[in-house]
């Protein structure tokens, strides 16, 4: 695939936004750096004749726009995704910068989906937000006003997108990472063997599944992988009695 084309394999998520104007001058960022894929979950006010006039001559992207009720359905499908927050907090996925993200971002592209997620733009992304991503991502700013404008945010994000792609070379074989719906399913069935054997509480869960999913988060699962840890979980489980 060409270094640029790949662009097409990105997805932009907007949660949760509150003000149609951010809409419309985030469809225009990445129309501007070569991207088309703008994903709203429980936008206030959308469609909306401000977002219209934002987003200049990027009105086809925002009429291309998928609209969701949640953020499972919006990275449904994606083998990669990246969480954008500028709030330093306890996580369950490793902590890059922009550029770092961009890159890893443009490696997965190149043969499978992948998706930038940005909040709200009062509170941003909540923590249970960031974890369901792999990656947390921030932009290098003043410490002491390190807040942007979401559609800003995405501009910069855009941009080192589009950089990446044009500047790094294929890494290899392509890994088949194991899509968002596969992952959190074995986290699901991860959780429920924990429960059952008594080695997680649900009524006092600490932080057990957080550091759990960070853990698995850092190894970047690849389809194979899940299926195979899914099938031991399976064992375990309902054990095959012997003759």
């Amino acid at each position: 695939m060409n270094n640029l084309a790949l662009l097409k394999n990105i997805r932009v998520v907007l949660c949760a936004p509150r003000h149609p104007g951010n809409i419309g001058a985030a469809a225009r960022a990445l129309k501007t750096m070569g991207l088309s894929q703008l994903y709203l979950v429980g936008p206030q006010r959308f469609p909306d004749p401000e977002a219209e006039w934002r987003a200049s001559r990027a009105t086809d992207v925002l009429a291309g726009a998928t609209v969701c009720t949640s953020l499972d359905e919006a990275l449904a499908g994606v083998a990669f995704s990246v969480a954008c927050s500028a709030r330093s907090r306890e996580v369950a996925v490793p902590a890059v910068t922009a550029r770092e993200a961009a890159a890893q971002v443009i490696d997965v592209a190149r043969t499978q989906p992948v998706a930038v997620v940005f909040g709200n733009e009062t509170y941003g992304l909540t923590t249970a937000e960031v974890n369901k991503c792999r990656l947390v991502a921030a932009i290098p700013a003043n410490p002491r006003y390190s807040s942007l404008n979401v559609a800003a945010a995405v501009q910069v994000f855009a941009y080192e997108m589009r950089m990446a792609a044009g500047d790094a070379p294929p890494q290899g074989r392509p890994r088949a990472m194991a899509s968002h719906d596969e992952v959190e399913g074995f986290y699901g069935q991860l959780e429920a063997a924990m429960a059952e054997t008594g080695f997680l509480n649900p009524e006092h869960p600490k932080k057990l599944m957080p550091r759990l999913r960070r853990l698995f988060a850092r190894a970047r699962l690849e389809k194979e992988e899940v299926n195979i840890l899914r099938g031991i979980l399976k064992a375990l489980r309902n054990p095959k009695k012997r003759g």
